[in-house]
């Protein structure tokens, strides 16, 4: 079974994020979810954002990378929408990364200072109608990049314009969308373990 470090999105560490969480955990992997936000949740998307805005995106990330800290190399990083990027960063610097998985979002690797590490496995997932990940943003041409240029990158798109949609507790929620990103990532896990 494999050991997951989990980075939730904007809106904080949700009962959604917590239940995709315990969902791995009872399949038998191990999973960290470190609160990011000290206990705060946002109800909207963009106060969330604002809230990282107010704190710092550079603290937020460094919170991250903190919470790999004291965990082994050889692990999963896993994040949803902006908090993927500590996922991203961790999983490209630390060394012996078993892969990633993002959720509804992507960064160019070169946000991290280099490429994306030769043998990590990666999986993306995000709606293809998402206006959070379109033009003007960079996150789908970053994932497409990604997925044609690395060995074992995967691209998952689903059908839709939902944008946390793998988030149980809230509006966005696609329960099929959701269903299928959990199987493919469970699977991801159990080749990976």
């Amino acid at each position: 079974m494999a050991e997951v470090l989990l980075f939730h999105h904007a809106q904080g560490l949700t009962d959604g994020v917590r239940a995709f969480a315990d969902q791995l955990r009872a399949e038998g992997h191990t999973v960290h979810a470190p609160d990011l936000y000290d206990g705060r949740t946002f109800s909207d998307l963009k106060e969330g954002v604002g809230y990282a805005g107010q704190v710092g995106f550079g603290t937020i990330l460094e919170r991250g990378r903190a919470a790999a800290d004291g965990l082994p190399n050889e692990i999963f990083y896993a994040g949803f929408s902006l908090w993927v990027m500590p996922a991203q960063m961790v999983a490209q610097r630390r060394s012996c990364a078993k892969g990633a998985a993002l959720f509804h979002s992507c960064v160019p690797p070169s946000e991290f200072g280099g490429s994306w590490p030769q043998g990590v496995p990666l999986q993306i997932h995000m709606m293809d109608g998402d206006e959070w990940v379109l033009p003007p943003e960079q996150d789908l041409a970053a994932a497409r990049q990604l997925a044609e240029t690395v060995d074992g990158a995967e691209l998952f798109l689903y059908p839709g314009d939902r944008h946390l949609f793998a988030d149980s507790s809230l509006p966005d929620y696609d329960e099929s969308a959701a269903t299928l990103l959990k199987e493919r990532v469970l699977g991801f896990l159990t080749g990976l373990g």
